[in-house]
């Protein structure tokens, strides 16, 4: 199993996750020379990816996704009120609809999209399941339900959001309606829940941990990697690699 963030931040995101011997990326928010770029210089042909899923239509989740799939004529996965919504970037683009909330199958890997809470029309969160175990990704949602806490649980490798530090966000410069948004049931997790979300998935099976969203204005990576790294500890029961899924740049890849 492999994991590694090709951009995680407001100005795009993309996730590639190896597992069962699929190739996958979740979310294609950079332009499609960037995106190539960043799985060229982490090893991965372009042409090996198998699908690219998307777990809602703003444009830094969604940007190049249909160009992608068009030039290596790969299926988007998709849901059916994300594809109406996100309709100009994905035109005479090879699609695959799922239904929120319902797994299936594909390529012999178990794909399950489960509702998370963003300001858009059905975002979702994903746990891909093969027989290398289970890898969860969630991110852009403003609370944790019970709901994403119990599917979340036993993977070998997450990929979860750690978008801001609330008095960072509070004393920061973006305008006051702004800052509401963030911190309201449809914006972006802090810190602190964050980690109030990995206490209930902390277990002596999770290898690897990308915090991701991280904001460049409201965060600091080494806060969040200092805050998580002594949470982790404290906990007691598992010491997964930690890394910061960054903007600019693609991270490391983690094999486990």
């Amino acid at each position: 199993m492999k994991i590694c963030s090709l951009a995680s931040g407001s100005k795009g995101n993309c996730l590639f996750i190896e597992t069962g011997g699929v190739r996958l990326l979740i979310d294609a928010g950079l332009s499609l020379k960037e995106i190539t770029t960043r799985l060229v210089s982490s090893a991965i042909e372009p042409e090996s990816i198998h699908a690219i899923l998307v777990t809602h239509e703003h444009i830094d989740h969604i940007r190049s996704a249909g160009a992608f799939a068009r030039r290596y004529k790969v299926p988007v996965l998709i849901s059916y009120a994300t594809r109406q919504a996100a309709e100009r970037y994905l035109q005479k683009t090879p699609m695959v609809e799922f239904e929120t909330g319902y797994s299936f199958t594909f390529h012999d890997i178990m794909i399950d999209p489960f509702p998370i809470s963003h300001d858009c029309c059905d975002p979702v969160g994903f746990v891909l399941e093969s027989n290398e175990g289970r890898t969860g990704s969630a991110t852009d949602l403003g609370i944790v339900t019970r709901l994403v806490r119990e599917k979340l649980k036993g993977c070998r490798a997450l990929n979860l959001e750690s978008n801001h530090d609330p008095e960072m966000l509070l004393n920061g410069p973006y305008p006051w309606n702004l800052k509401q948004r963030i911190k309201s049931r449809h914006g972006h997790l802090s810190n602190q829940e964050s980690l109030e979300l990995l206490h209930d998935l902390a277990h002596d099976g999770l290898e690897a941990l990308v915090m991701a969203h991280l904001s460049e204005v409201n965060n600091h990576p080494d806060k969040v990697v200092e805050t998580t790294t002594a949470f982790l500890r404290d906990q007691n029961c598992c010491a997964p690699r930690i890394v910061i899924g960054e903007q600019y740049q693609a991270g490391p890849m983690l094999e486990i």
